[in-house]
């Protein structure tokens, strides 16, 4: 207890700093010994305007309540409340039954009543942003001598995420879900389901599970899903559950409708159509009779209006009718919109031509498409829609025949059943209707949009009025749903037509894919409404891939002012749709959030793609479609062809056993490092018997390729279905995607291990070489191996490493044998001359295929050199001949020898 002057003020001990007056401490007191005191409020108008029904809350009001969401970090420790305009005041306010009401409307202003607040903006603030109505009331609160400091304070609350608007907590009256009901269901559901990354299953997910709150599931809304909940007269809720639920509530003029098509007429017998009124096309005298059969059905029926179309063969048929059933003709209604369909620039033209081309007019929803200068059967059946629903409103209780055309009744039915355009052009192919054909319309007002099908969204589920048991008139809730519901009907909504009744035991999902954030989105809603329609805990999907978001490089959320968003479309046009795919795959775990970085999707490019296609374009150098044909035949014993196909099965088994578990990381991975091992290892290895023809060569680069697209196709399906396009045969699939997934043969572990100590000492040889400072151009006569191999073993090493033999040896400081003799040292200047002439070639845009002449300018020892490898010079580097002669070709260096090299083409 602070006094000052004659005041004495409340606060938190840990707060009496903010003080700047002469004060006196006159007592301490504990926070709990203030609970209940009553205060006076600063302002009182929520005691003037409060509504009766809260009213009896207000001596629960203006009194002191604990609360652990107060703190003294800032102010007095001592809060006012608000109990509309916050959660936490809002659970307070409940659990202590405080009048609940508004003082602030929708808009955001206060209501009228409010004293010199009302009418007034929150957050009013003048042209430079200087918050006036703040102002006044630290101002009016100044005056009346009830404040006791002011200052500013900066604070964080809700604005627009995408217009930056700041926003209001405002307590809304809502329709829930008790979905705290279904806590232990929900939770034991989901242990049937596997997700992937797997610790979303108990971790974020299972976590939101377990402390599920209750959903709130209305809307204020134009558009949307309408809650189906009426109310009658006295508050009692009726929810409506099927589209025979709601006709059977519908209001209804007590109105019956009958149709009948006018009978056989002359331009049904000279098969044309015919859409002009006056055209003097009468009925015949079969078509009399059919009429007249008809309407002796309708003798009973106490016909009260009958309204016919104004062409003369309608008119005709009203009269015959009228006769039959002692109808005066003089009261006959004649009515333009139910006349025939306006045939345009097909009128006089055959009938029967129309029916047989017409899918080009009333092909499957094809219902707008107008017939040439005429209307289409859409514009039909809208006039004729709209007549219907004015003659409900018009009559009541009366018995009407509407006298017109195939078309009136091929429309009236779709208009009854609320079809839409698919459905009412089914039902035009399977239905035809006869010539004085009677047609009993069972017709109740639908909810419809505007081409009058069926539709119960809003606002067009409002324009239907619903009644109960006694005639009352009942009022629909005005909410609609939470457009999450709609997502988490998806099963449901799915599996059945409109109106229809619901299969509440669908199929669950295999596998669906979302954001992170759809856990307690998607996800949850899916798995929500499956519970909410089952007794025992349901699944909607067995398998669930959660993704993490995409952040910019630095691990920032991308935003359009901060200048950190990445066009997606840039990237794949630069890269590649399949490259962007790829890095989604491979960068880290699908839940995982990405950061983006053009760098990592240019290396990834690199690796996977432009290596691939690079393997891809070396084989189409070479290639042999007779051999292609056999390929799935091929016997080859090299050991790099039985390696790289086994490296293929084992990728086949890894791909299969981690798609089966829904893990993306792994298998994008393991395609990575194959590609790797494909193009500089087996390709490289490879590339002089492919050069000459060697057929198992070919067909086994063809074989891995062809499958390696398959195994692609999830994951870069235009990569794949490219490489597909290019080396099908016409035994195989149009589309890759049409082909069937690979299955793992029995794996050659022998071969893939060989294969690996190979490498191994491949590696060390060439780490070796570089610190013995042996460059790989210099030939050595051996590398020693701590162990025994077989040939074609030996044959990898030596030409890897520019050995000429392996051997067993000890496992000492050196594999190699490093005396150069002066034949090594020869053949080592040779290599390098070699190499600079395929660097020529390169340089003069040859292709690998071109062979030319090779002039060289040397001494002695250099022709020695050209002349003891002439053999291997010309194959190698694509040479019909060598002329040693004066050239003032490129200079090139070899140890102590200068050589000048001219290519000829």
């Amino acid at each position: 207890k602070i006094k000052i002057e004659n005041e004495i003020n409340i606060l938190a001990e840990s707060r009496i700093s903010i003080l700047d007056k002469e004060y006196e401490v006159i007592g301490k007191i504990k926070g709990k010994d203030l609970v209940g005191l009553d205060y006076e409020p600063l302002y009182p108008y929520l005691s003037e305007l409060i509504s009766p029904e809260q009213k009896i809350k207000l001596e629960n009001a203006y009194k002191v309540y604990p609360a652990d969401f107060v703190t003294t970090t800032d102010g007095t420790g001592i809060v006012h409340t608000a109990v509309m305009y916050g959660a936490d005041d809002f659970d307070l306010g409940t659990k202590y039954d405080l009048p609940k009401f508004h003082l602030v409307n929708e808009e955001g202003k206060f209501i009228e009543g409010a004293g010199f607040l009302a009418g007034r903006y929150v957050k009013e603030a003048d042209e430079k942003g200087k918050p006036t109505l703040a102002v006044d009331i630290v101002n009016d609160l100044t005056e009346r001598g009830l404040l006791l400091k002011k200052e500013n304070h900066m604070h964080s609350y809700p604005h627009c995420w995408r217009c930056d608007t700041p926003l209001i907590y405002y307590a809304r009256t809502s329709w829930y879900f008790r979905m705290s009901a279904l806590r232990e269901q929900l939770l034991s559901a989901n242990e049937k389901i596997n997700w992937e990354p797997e610790h979303i299953k108990e971790g974020r997910f299972g976590e939101w599970l377990d402390g599920i709150k209750d959903w709130a599931i209305s809307r204020d809304r134009y558009w949307g899903t309408p809650l189906p909940i009426w109310q009658k007269k006295d508050g009692t809720p009726v929810v409506i559950s099927s589209l025979a639920d709601l006709k059977s509530k519908i209001k209804k003029s007590g109105n019956k409708y009958f149709a009948i098509r006018h009978g056989e007429a002359e331009h049904n017998v000279l098969d044309i159509c015919a859409n002009i009124p006056t055209d003097p096309y009468h009925l015949t005298s079969h078509g009399i009779e059919q009429v007249r059969i008809s309407a002796q059905k309708l003798k009973d029926e106490k016909i009260d209006i009958i309204i016919a179309s104004p062409f003369v063969r309608t008119r005709e048929t009203a009269v015959v009718v009228a006769k039959e059933i002692g109808f005066p003709e003089d009261q006959i209604i004649i009515e333009d919109e139910i006349r025939e369909l306006n045939w345009g620039s097909l009128d006089k033209t055959s009938f029967s031509d129309f029916i047989t081309g017409r899918e080009k007019y009333v092909g499957l929803g094809n219902l707008d498409v107008k017939l040439p200068d005429g209307e289409s059967f859409q514009d039909a059946k809208n006039r004729i829609g709209e007549f219907i629903y004015a003659l409900e409103s018009k009559y009541q209780n009366k018995n009407i025949l509407l006298v017109g055309h195939g078309v009136l009744l091929e429309m009236l039915d779709s208009i009854v059943h609320g079809m839409n355009q698919d459905e009412t052009t089914n039902e035009m192919r399977a239905v035809r209707f006869s010539p004085g054909q009677l047609l009993y319309v069972d017709f109740t007002p639908l909810p419809h949009n505007a081409n009058y099908e069926l539709d119960f969204h809003k606002p067009y589920i409002d324009e239907v009025t619903l009644v109960d048991e006694n005639g009352e008139v009942m009022t629909r809730t005005k909410e609609v749903m939470d457009v999450w519901f709609d997502s988490g009907a998806m099963p449901y909504a799915q599996g059945h037509a409109l109106g229809e009744p619901v299969d509440f035991n669908p199929v669950p999902a295999d596998y669906i894919s979302e954001a992170i954030d759809q856990t307690r989105g998607w996800f949850y809603t899916l798995h929500a409404v499956a519970n909410l329609t089952s007794d025992e805990p349901k699944i909607a999907y067995k398998n669930v891939i959660c993704l993490g978001h995409i952040l910019d490089a630095n691990g920032q959320k991308m935003s359009k002012s901060k200048g950190n968003v990445v066009s997606p479309w840039d990237m794949f046009d630069k890269y590649g749709a399949d490259a962007v795919r790829l890095w989604m795959y491979s960068v880290n775990q699908p839940g995982d959030s990405k950061n983006f970085d053009e760098k990592t999707l240019a290396e990834l490019n690199s690796k996977i793609f432009t290596l691939l296609y690079n393997v891809l374009a070396f084989y189409e150098l070479y290639r042999d479609k007779e051999l292609e044909l056999s390929a799935d035949k091929i016997q080859s014993t090299n050991i790099l062809d039985v390696w790289i196909l086994a490296r293929l099965n084992e990728l086949v088994s890894h791909m299969t056993s981690k798609l089966d578990e829904f893990s993306l990381l792994e298998p994008v991975r393991a395609i990575r490092a194959f590609i790797d091992d494909l193009s500089t290892w087996y390709l490289r290895r490879s590339r002089d018997r492919l050069k000459e023809g060697e057929m198992e060569a070919k067909q086994t680069l063809y074989t891995v390729l062809k499958k390696l697209s398959v195994l692609m196709a999830p994951f870069a399906p235009f990569t794949a279905e490219d490489i597909w396009q290019k080396l099908k045969t016409e035994r195989d699939s149009e589309s890759v995607h049409l082909s069937d997934w690979l299955k793992a043969d029995k794996g050659d572990n022998e071969i893939l291990n060989a294969m690996q100590i190979i490498r191994e000492f491949v590696n060390q040889g060439h780490m070796l070489r570089q610190k013995l400072n042996l460059p790989v151009k210099q030939p050595l006569a051996t590398f020693f191996v701590p162990t025994e191999m077989p040939e074609a073993h030996k044959e990898i090493l030596k030409d890897e490493l520019n050995v000429k033999n392996v051997k067993k040896g000890n496992n000492d400081t050196s594999y190699f044998d490093q005396e150069i003799t002066p034949e090594l040292k020869q053949e080592g200047n040779y290599r390098e001359l070699l190499r600079a002439v395929q660097d020529l070639r390169k340089t003069e845009g040859l292709n690998p295929s071109d062979v030319v002449s090779l002039v060289i300018s040397v001494d002695e020892n250099g022709k020695n050199i050209v002349e003891t490898f002439k053999n291997d010079f010309m194959k190698t580097a694509g040479l019909k001949e060598i002329k040693m002669e004066e050239t003032e070709g490129l200079e090139v260096k070899v140890g102590d020898l200068l050589f000048k090299i001219k290519i000829l083409k």
